[in-house]
């Protein structure tokens, strides 16, 4: 049986002054719930997160990871780094860093790596654009994603990650996919795994991200290949995200 997962992606969101009644909150509200519970912070609050959050049920993570281990990389941040700061899950291939920072399948495959040979769970986003869903590509971008990963690491890899498919066109937009889109893209992504090792591929927790809310999350949830969510908007707010998060 899989466990469900919620993780919340704060994106560039967040201060040392407002972070701190949000992250009580979402540590003291976790304490009656079964589903898994995660916030990914930007960089300069894992020391934050982690002081409130440590001895709780809810994890911390990051939003990207270097692909280097260490070098002349101005600006970059290492797994290593990460794990310094107790950091269990960190998102890889999310799309804003796909088309805003051109980080490419490969990029993303070096940067899945990174992370698992540090002992951090990736989590994994694939995803198509609305353009990309209007011309019929769908599972050919999801699976070019997901194999690109898997040429570079191998199926089992994923035995140690999670899979987050977050259609491009429902982000931050208010747009959900239906129910049936969903679970569809939730089914081909475990199919595709499940090619190279069924157990890998059932056992494969898959996350819905595309504008989540407490209003569609059951529905969503309740779907058999869809795993949990990857939260965006509605885990600024932690009575939404906490919502979210009893919906598994």
């Amino acid at each position: 049986m899989r466990t469900k997962l919620v993780a919340g992606n704060w994106k560039q969101h967040g201060s040392l002054a407002t972070n701190i009644d949000l992250l009580a909150a979402v540590r003291e509200g976790a304490a009656g719930l079964k589903a898994e519970m995660a916030v990914c912070v930007p960089y300069p609050y894992l020391a934050q997160a982690r002081s409130v959050l440590d001895g709780g049920r809810v994890a911390w993570g990051a939003q990207d990871v270097s692909e280097h281990l260490q070098g002349a990389y101005t600006g970059e941040v290492g797994a290593a780094m990460l794990v310094d700061f107790d950091v269990r899950y960190v998102i890889v291939g999310h799309s804003e860093r796909r088309a805003c920072y051109g980080d490419t399948d490969a990029v993303v495959a070096a940067k899945f790596d990174a992370a698992r040979q540090a002992g951090l769970t990736p989590i994994l986003c694939v995803g198509e654009t609305l353009a990309e869903r209007e011309a019929g590509i769908t599972g050919k971008v999801v699976t070019r994603q997901l194999d690109a990963v898997i040429a570079r690491c191998g199926a089992a890899a994923l035995a140690d990650a999670v899979v987050a498919y977050e259609p491009v066109w429902a982000i931050g937009t208010g747009k959900t996919a239906t129910l049936l889109q969903a679970q569809e893209v939730h089914a081909l992504i475990r199919a595709r795994i499940v090619t190279d090792d069924r157990t890998v591929g059932e056992e494969l927790r898959i996350l819905y991200g595309g504008s989540v809310k407490p209003g569609n999350a059951a529905e969503l949830f309740s779907q058999p290949d869809i795993d949990g969510g990857l939260i965006g908007g509605a885990a600024l707010v932690a009575a939404d995200f906490l919502a979210i998060c009893a919906a598994c």
